[in-house]
């Protein structure tokens, strides 16, 4: 877990991000986090820390795979609907 947020969201740090990764010799990653809304669209922040997490990694030659957001009504895939 990098992050845990409150009620409306949570603070990502990208070096976080990127020690937990190089700690763990990885070579690509799959970020995930949830939405207690039950809303499947990512938000404008969503779609900007993915950006942010990608090029950042893409510095230390690790690989955003995709980044997951997860309901009780099911998940959306950035990967799958092309925004990575």
């Amino acid at each position: 877990k990098i992050s845990q947020g409150g009620i409306s969201g949570t603070v990502i740090d990208i070096r976080l991000v990127a020690k937990y990764c190089i700690d763990s010799l990885a070579s690509s990653c799959i970020m995930a986090h949830n939405h207690p809304s039950g809303k499947l669209q990512p938000s404008q922040a969503d779609r900007d820390i993915t950006q942010k997490v990608k090029e950042g990694l893409k510095l230390l030659d690790i690989v955003l795979l995709d980044h997951i957001i997860v309901t009780s009504n099911g998940y959306y895939s950035f990967e799958d609907n092309g925004e990575l």
